[in-house]
């Protein structure tokens, strides 16, 4: 029999435990198989924490830090040192994240800025992204907060991706006493408008939730149905990223999710986005990771051989080998990508800057070619 139609109220039901999880799990792996076939890709990557300064007062976040306690910007020579050794390591995807526009809260970040000859930070996130391209063989992806349009084009021609994570779509999560207080950056409408922006632009864009922050399993529901309102064809991955509580911050004794409701909600996002968005849980958040695959998803997301998840600090990358030697246990294929999906790489949707380099380095079915192949 088949099953039912997306539906929010069976979705919450589901995601709670209640009524045919099994089919649930049946269904979303059906849409994967279907749509994305049995290959399951991840990105070699090098994280370029471009500044640990952010205007947001996130109750569960450690990347942000003030100045004096580790908040700063990357000299233009730190950051290249990192892509070349991320180039040597074999890594094809550069990811630029930092905080958001902390010159509107820190004089030290205006001061650096102005020191450059900077108006933004979004432009110091430019003219890296264009030197990586410039002197590597890495390919950026932006992941600098609220964007506006004028950002995302200013970003495009260095950039083969870019993304943001809307997190949750409930505005109750930025009320006093919520872990959105405080940070202009998590209103949902913001972040909305971004993820619009990029796809008036054609960027492949990566999007997805943070769950376990204190939302209710209607509002992640709602979240995953507003990313489908809001897919027009450039939400090219949605990440469902399980909250991991960290010490030294408000949200230190927060529960985490657990393995199992983690599953029911990317199985819920397979089944309301459909077969063909790529969908990820990250593998260092979750020890035995491969129960995901049989949630219908087909990413593993970016993986670095070298450096931390500077988001997850306490949270290693899983070996290659490792990811490898999980994923085809579970019957499937690893396969490397750009930090732009196979589907995507053509003029519509990467610039003609970037798109030449962007072919040579993938094989006859888009996928990543080994680094001593590319040319």
């Amino acid at each position: 029999m088949a099953f039912p139609a997306p539906d929010p109220d069976l979705a919450a039901d589901l995601i709670r435990g209640r009524g045919d999880v099994d089919g649930l799990f049946a269904e979303a792996c059906r849409l994967r198989d279907e749509g994305k076939g049995r290959t399951i890709t991840y990105s070699r990557k090098v994280f370029i924490p471009l500044t640990t300064l952010c205007r947001d007062r996130c109750t569960y976040c450690t990347f942000a830090k003030p100045p004096g306690a580790g908040g700063a910007y990357l000299e233009p020579e730190d950051v290249m040192s990192i892509a070349r050794s991320g180039e040597a390591a074999g890594c094809t995807e550069a990811l630029f994240t930092l905080g958001d526009l902390p010159e509107e809260r820190w004089p030290q970040a205006r001061a650096f800025l102005n020191e450059r000859g900077l108006v933004s930070t979004i432009e110091y996130v430019a003219r890296m992204s264009e030197r990586v391209v410039e002197e590597t063989s890495l390919f950026p992806h932006a992941n600098p907060g609220v964007m506006s349009e004028a950002d995302i084009v200013a970003l495009r021609p260095s950039n083969l991706s870019m993304g943001l994570m809307l997190e949750n779509v409930s505005r109750r999560l930025t009320g006093i006493g919520m872990p959105h207080h405080g940070s202009p950056d998590k209103e949902p409408a913001v972040r909305v408008a971004t993820i619009e922006a990029a796809a008036r632009r054609d960027v492949p864009f990566t999007t997805g939730l943070l769950i376990g922050i204190g939302e209710t399993i209607e509002e992640i529901v709602d979240s995953l149905l507003a990313i489908h309102r809001l897919d027009r064809g450039g939400i090219q991955e949605v990440i469902i990223q399980n909250f991991r509580a960290k010490a030294d911050t408000p949200m230190r004794r927060d529960p985490e999710p657990t393995v199992q409701f983690t599953a029911r909600v990317a199985a819920a996002a397979r089944w309301i986005l459909g077969g063909r968005v790529n969908l990820q849980v990250p593998p260092n958040l979750t020890d035995r990771f491969e129960v995901y695959l049989g949630a219908g998803i087909n990413d593993w997301g970016g993986v670095s051989p070298l450096t931390i998840d500077w988001v997850n600090p306490e949270a290693p990358w899983p070996h290659l080998d490792e990811l490898r030697a999980r994923t085809e246990a579970a019957g499937f294929r690893l396969a490397p990508r750009l930090p732009a999906y196979p589907e995507y790489l053509d003029d519509r949707w990467i610039d003609p800057v970037l798109l030449p380099a962007a072919l040579d380095a993938v094989d006859d079915e888009g996928y990543a070619l080994a680094p001593q192949a590319i040319a």
